[in-house]
C-alpha cells in the first residue's frame, strides 16, 4: 500500500462506459480514489450514496471522485443507474489497480480465508502524491470524513 507522501501508482482501466481512465489525466486536481468490494451490496451502496449526497461540494472544489471495484462495466453501469451516482466507477476485473494500491488482500469472512478488496480510500493531491489514506471507513458518513480530512490537510 502506498504511504502518505509517496507518488500514487498510475493506472489505466475502463470505466462504466468502456472509456479509458488513468490517474495522470487528473494531474493538478485532488482525487478521492475509493476502493470497495462489490456494487449494490449494503455497505458499498451506503458509501457510494454518501459520496453522491455531497457530490456538489466535491465538484465545487474541483475534486474528482473515482470508485474502483472488480465488478464489470455492466455491473457499474447498473449501479450508477440504480442509485443515480454522478461519478466514475472503474472496472478492475483483473485487479491490477487494486493490487498496485495494496487493497487486494487475503480476508477472513465467516471463518474462511479468501482474497478480496479491503475497503480503502486514498486522497491524492494535485501532484499525484498520497495525502491521506482511510483504512477504517464509516460507510454512511464517508463523505463527511473525507471533506473534514481535506479541510484539515488544507487541501480545500
Amino acid at each position: 500500500m502506498p504511504e502518505i507522501g509517496e507518488k500514487a501508482p498510475d493506472f489505466e482501466a475502463l470505466d462504466q462506459d468502456g472509456k479509458k481512465v488513468s490517474l495522470k489525466q487528473f494531474k493538478g486536481k485532488i482525487v478521492v480514489l475509493y476502493f470497495y468490494p462489490k456494487d449494490s451490496t449494503p455497505g458499498c451502496t451506503k458509501e457510494a450514496c454518501s459520496l453522491k449526497n455531497r457530490y456538489s461540494t466535491f465538484k465545487k472544489k474541483n475534486i474528482v471522485i473515482l470508485g474502483v471495484s472488480k465488478d464489470s462495466q455492466k455491473a457499474h453501469h447498473n449501479f450508477i443507474e440504480k442509485y443515480d451516482l454522478p461519478f466514475t466507477l472503474i472496472s478492475d476485473t483483473d485487479k491490477k489497480v487494486q493490487e498496485s494500491y495494496g487493497v487486494w488482500q487475503e480476508k477472513v469472512m465467516y471463518g474462511r480465508k479468501a482474497m478480496g478488496t479491503v475497503r480503502t480510500t486514498f486522497i491524492i493531491g494535485t501532484e499525484q502524491k498520497i495525502a491521506y489514506t482511510f483504512n477504517k471507513i464509516d460507510c454512511e458518513n464517508h463523505s463527511e470524513e473525507v471533506l473534514e480530512k481535506l479541510e484539515e490537510l488544507g487541501l480545500i
